[in-house]
């Protein structure tokens, strides 16, 4: 068996590159441990806290101790079935902040500033505002992946964007457009009521032409010889197998297991790999470093007015909800009730968005246990731009083991001050008028909970990953010791060898990651093709000019 081109994972970026490999003629084929995304568990908007739990879809990582957390070891869910993660994620759907690109420009991955990857955004996007506002002259209408947003029905999701407003803050119609900073609608990848993952965006589409294939199986090592990749090795049905990359191989397995697959092909330290007895191929000690994510916290309130979604908390009202969705793609369960958002800079002398809010009408957590039995809601509050980093190493040779992941979370002291002042911040927007007829009291810190120091306890205590793991295959220039691929995605001292997926990120960037993900996988595909990139955009986007001395 052999491929013009072989991508190992059918993830975010993984999928695009599927498609447009195979849309340019190529034969390509993809190589995925995981298997089908049918079933209402991932296909229903309202059911995403199932299959990141779920064994079927989720690889079921965990960090090692995290010794800044009191040795917590935290969920690092990633999606092991077509999609990837984009297939058991919130669907929340985030460009991130102009100056995140153009930071990564800056830091050696020349092509990428914000100017670069405007256009393929564009590309990307089939936007509809669905009446709430938006920029249009900042979206794109006829790309494969359908971005829209929800009703905005509950009162909750309304007073939060008006509580941000009395609060001094600004509001944005449209934080994926010109302007991010502000209160205003969520944006989600849903369509007609149903998840929009990229194996419905790009993958079903790329295999349904002749040239496309898709093969189940675990990868165990990319093929080099004489420093040119030529395969990839992996595991089917019990069975070793071998397939020959006629052009490229594509490594797209995710920000946790593409370093992984680098370090058992013999790329990566090579103190490391001799540890593990894997041949040295290349000596990049990059490889499984600068990972970085966006923890969070959940702020929760109880309140004395019946309008959170808690009323429907129960098993009848679960089933009614599955029913009427399954029957007709509507109700609350065609959403993944994150419909309004916020994205605001912590402090003076602070240029753009530093902490983003998702508000949720219903006090609950991801794993689907109830914060209070009774009404309330919460504001997922998070920081954008940890100091922290850390690091995913090989466990052992064997490619069946999980690697070890070590965040090193919060082990930078303005990570602790970050994250006090966004919890601070986000009670003073509950504090609010549009607030002032519900609030009961605050659940979770508490308000008994003031102090820097009972602030930074309960920080420890209960602190989460956002589940935004990134930057452990960094993109820089090819005289860089510690970065990994180039600015065309292809790992540097291997030929015919390339990364593409949320690995390569030099920075993480504001916001949820399966959009820039997504971005990845498009514009590397125009690298590889040796297409014209898409003209530069000269669009100017917003910045707060008061910023050096005001907060908001």
């Amino acid at each position: 068996m052999d491929a013009d081109y072989i991508i190992i994972g059918a993830g975010s970026a993984g999928c695009a590159l599927a498609y447009r490999l195979s849309e340019a003629g190529h034969f390509v084929l993809i190589l995925e441990y995981g298997g089908s995304d049918a079933g209402p568990l991932i296909q229903m908007p309202a059911a995403l806290s199932y299959p990141m739990n779920m064994k079927l879809y989720d690889w079921g990582y965990k960090t090692e101790p995290e010794p800044y957390l009191g040795g917590r070891r935290l969920a690092c869910p990633r999606g092991k079935v077509i999609g990837g993660s984009s297939s058991i994620n919130g669907m929340v759907y985030v460009r991130g902040h102009a100056k995140d690109y153009d930071t990564w420009s800056k830091m050696g991955a020349r092509g990428w500033s914000f100017a670069d990857v405007l256009p393929y955004f564009q590309r990307i996007e089939c936007w509809d505002g669905a009446g709430h506002g938006g920029d249009f002259s900042w979206r794109g209408q006829n790309g494969r992946l359908h971005v829209t947003r929800g009703k905005m029905e509950n009162p909750l999701v309304r007073a939060f964007v008006t509580a941000g407003k009395q609060a001094g803050y600004q509001l944005t119609s449209d934080y994926n457009g010109q302007k991010q900073e502000g209160f205003g609608p969520m944006e989600h990848t849903i369509y007609r009521g149903q998840r929009w993952s990229a194996a419905s965006a790009y993958l079903k589409p790329a295999l349904k032409l002749p040239n496309c294939k898709l093969e189940k199986g675990l990868v165990t090592k990319v093929i080099v010889e004489n420093g040119r990749a030529i395969g990839v090795e992996f595991i089917a049905k019990g069975r070793k197998l071998s397939v020959k990359a006629n052009r490229e191989v594509i490594v797209a397995a995710s920000s946790i297991n593409s370093p992984k697959i680098l370090m058992l092909s013999g790329i990566g330290p090579a103190k490391h790999l001799r540890k593990h007895g894997i041949t040295v191929v290349a000596d990049r000690g990059g490889v499984g470093k600068n990972l970085q994510d966006h923890l969070e916290l959940y702020l929760q309130v109880a309140i004395k007015q019946p309008v959170s979604l808690y009323k429907y908390w129960n098993l009848f009202s679960k089933a009614r909800i599955g029913l009427q969705w399954w029957l007709t793609r509507r109700g609350l369960g065609a959403s993944n009730q994150f419909e309004s958002c916020a994205f605001i800079r912590s402090a003076p002398g602070v240029e753009y968005p530093d902490l983003q809010y998702h508000f949720l009408p219903i006090a609950v957590r991801y794993d689907g246990q109830a914060a209070v039995k009774g009404h309330g809601f919460q504001a997922h509050v998070g920081t954008m731009r940890s100091l922290s980093r850390g690091a995913v190493t090989l466990r052992s040779g064997n490619p069946a083991d999980s690697p070890k992941i070590r965040f090193n979370y919060m082990s930078h002291e303005k990570d602790w001050t970050d994250f006090r002042k966004a919890i601070r911040l986000a009670r003073e927007i509950f504090e609010q008028d549009a607030f002032k007829d519900y609030i009961n009291y605050e659940i979770k810190p508490g308000r008994g909970t003031q102090s820097d120091q009972a602030l930074n306890d309960f920080i420890k205590e209960h602190v989460e990953s956002a589940y935004h793991p990134c930057g452990t295959c960094r993109m820089g220039s090819a005289d860089d010791a510690m970065a990994v691929v180039d600015q065309d995605a292809r790992v540097i001292g291997v030929k015919n060898l390339r990364v593409a997926d949320s690995s390569i990120f030099p920075q993480i960037i504001n916001g949820n990651l399966n959009g820039p993900s997504i971005l990845v996988g498009e514009k590397v595909s125009d690298h590889i093709l040796g297409k014209p990139f898409l003209p530069k955009s000269n669009q100017q986007p917003w910045n707060a000019e008061n910023w050096q001395t005001f907060q908001r």
